[in-house]
């Protein structure tokens, strides 16, 4: 194994990320979200993995459906699992496993608000550390805690279905417990592991919102603040958790258990990353390549390591597509030269991914499809979705090959 980690070599690597939300509970008016399911990527996941590679990515960004792997309490099927780890050790990619994206196991009642949530995550987290050890090296213990405590503790739509701020702070904080606790018990069987921790910072125009947009600001910043034991008397959000009943205990615990993410993942959205709050409603702004560049000096400064752009691409044209990958890439490249220590750039979704909404109705996937992709999803007569490459891809790949004229690639210390 190298010695030196692949994040401190000062280069900026090109990845994808294959969607993985899973929401396997079902309710009156809420079907099943496996976007692997619905995406066809439990059929052709060998061929979207070729796909991968074939794009020029080095790394991909891709999750283990705990539902599926961990059926009952303690018993795991590996039996996919081991087939896609040696496809991706053949085609030589590196995979930033995501242990968690959204949904827990069926037999978790209460999903995150269940007693036992953390100490559960982080022996299925161990459980795949060890199993793995000689081919996954990169992990990403939760994706997004942030959005994960938007929809199942602020908006009420997936399980537990709490609702407002104090529902926001009761699923935030066991999701951060179980960050810390997959962690810790990653690096106990697998101390060469290094971790990615990925969320999305959100941001904002205006000061009209049920909280003030200070505490708003604060609190795109909680989940990693919290896991990284920066959360203490003279913190701006002290007070509004404790309203929120957070204790002095519990902050005392995530000091004393504090763990470091290697790399920082930053997810951005050009059309929806940026909200405008007002009257108590919250509207999606396009930010372009100013709320990029914006969002990654937030992070940079506040934070002292790697950061890597986890998430980023838009629905639209081709051409729109190929517009943001040489706009978004040319930015990230420059912020490198003024310093900023971004190591990754991800376009994520690779491929149609179906929007979560579809969760609430009975229409088709195809009616829900989000082409974000440098891959699109096709629909054959057979109902198997081809996978066909767009324009986009041909772009990324000589981005990542560092062939594309008007970006200059550097390396950074």
């Amino acid at each position: 194994m190298n010695d030196v980690p692949w994040y401190t070599d000062g280069r900026l690597r090109y990845g994808v990320g294959i969607e993985d939300t899973f929401i396997p509970q079902e309710a009156v008016g809420h079907r099943k979200l496996d976007l692997y399911e619905l995406t066809q990527h439990y059929a052709h996941w060998r061929e979207d993995l070729e796909l991968v590679a074939e794009s020029g990515a080095e790394f991909v960004r891709w999750g283990i459906p705990w539902y599926l792997v961990e059926p009952r309490p303690g018993e795991f099927d590996w039996s996919w699992i081991d087939q896609v780890a040696e496809k991706m050790r053949e085609l030589g990619l590196r995979c930033i496993v995501d242990l968690m994206h959204y949904g827990t196991p069926l037999w978790l009642d209460n999903s995150f608000l269940n007693a036992s949530y953390p100490e559960r995550v982080a022996s299925y987290g161990r459980a795949v550390a060890e199993r793995y050890r000689d081919t996954w090296t990169d992990f990403t213990p939760l994706n997004e805690p942030a959005v994960n405590a938007e929809w199942c503790g602020q908006n009420g739509s997936w399980p537990p279905y709490l609702r407002g701020q104090d529902g926001f702070v009761k699923v935030l904080i066991p999701l951060a417990r179980g960050m810390v606790r997959t962690q810790q018990e990653i690096a106990a069987v697998h101390p060469e592991a290094t971790f990615v921790h990925v969320d999305a910072g959100f941001l904002y125009d205006g000061d009209t919102s049920p909280e003030p947009r200070a505490v708003l600001d604060e609190r795109r910043f909680l989940a990693l603040d919290l896991v990284t034991g920066r959360i203490d008397d003279t913190s701006p959000l002290r007070d509004w958790l404790a309203r929120h009943g957070v204790t002095d205990g519990d902050l005392q615990w995530f000091r004393d258990n504090a763990v470091h993410p290697d790399v920082i993942g930053v997810n951005y959205y050009p059309h929806f990353t940026k909200v405008r709050l007002e009257q108590g409603t919250s509207t999606p702004v396009r930010a372009g390549t100013d709320g990029l560049r914006e969002l990654i000096e937030l992070y940079s400064a506040r934070y002292d390591a790697p950061l890597a752009l986890t998430e980023t691409s838009l629905v639209g044209t081709t051409e729109e597509k190929i517009a943001w990958l040489q706009e978004s890439t040319a930015v990230v490249e420059a912020m490198r030269g003024e310093g900023h220590r971004i190591i990754g750039y991800t376009w994520f979704p690779f491929f149609t991914m179906v929007d979560w909404l579809y969760r609430f109705d009975q229409k088709e996937p195809d009616e829900w499809f989000l082409r974000f992709g440098l891959v699109d999803l096709v629909r054959g007569a057979d109902r198997g979705l081809q996978r066909v490459k767009n324009q986009a891809f041909e772009v990324f790949r000589d981005l990542a090959a560092g062939k594309v004229d008007g970006v200059q690639q550097r390396d950074v210390a």
